[in-house]
């Protein structure tokens, strides 16, 4: 069932409540329903994490927390979702969600050599940024309704599949049979 391998993999409330980092979400983290796991808060927290994963910006995982916060879905999942983005994946997902924004805005597509650079950075913005920037909109808000869909959909498959279980227990016990 998904509600036990999430809670399996998710840290305790009480670890996040003593995090300095997230210190800034104050009293919000004591808020018992961010730490519930269920259908809504784990479909929601999908959302939030993997809309906050495509985001370009820095702090993702504060970002992640406070939308969560605002929604009300878990708190620790949103968190740990934004990790889809992490060193090793971000440079194809941040280069296909600029892909998606010239193929949605008609920009021109500019090719390009990354430098690690301030003034690379500075003069790649006016070219790419608007079509990176609405394509990383339009990647999140995709890929974080697929996510919710998608847990919502293995969570009530996941539901049903112990239903039938159940009915097929009872129907093979003795007192059943009798």
């Amino acid at each position: 069932m998904p509600r036990k391998t999430i809670k399996r993999i998710m840290p305790a409330p009480e670890a996040l409540r003593a995090n300095k980092k997230l210190g800034i979400l104050g009293s919000l983290l004591h808020d018992p329903n961010l730490f519930h796991i269920n259908r809504r808060s784990a479909a929601g927290a999908f959302a939030v994490g993997l809309f906050t994963a495509f985001l370009p910006i820095p702090s993702q995982m504060i970002v992640a927390a406070i939308i969560a916060g605002v929604v009300r879905v878990n708190l620790p999942l949103s968190v740990a979702l934004v990790w889809v983005s992490n060193p090793i994946t971000m440079a194809p997902m941040f280069y296909f969600a600029y892909k998606v924004g010239v193929w949605t805005t008609g920009a021109t597509e500019y090719a390009f050599a990354f430098e690690l650079s301030w003034e690379w950075l500075k003069s790649s913005a006016v070219h790419l940024g608007p079509a990176f920037l609405a394509g990383c909109v339009i990647c999140g808000v995709v890929f974080g309704a697929l996510g919710y869909c998608g847990i919502r959909l293995l969570w009530r498959w996941s539901v049903v599949k112990e239903w039938q279980k159940r009915q097929k227990r009872e129907l093979n016990t003795p007192a059943a049979n009798d």
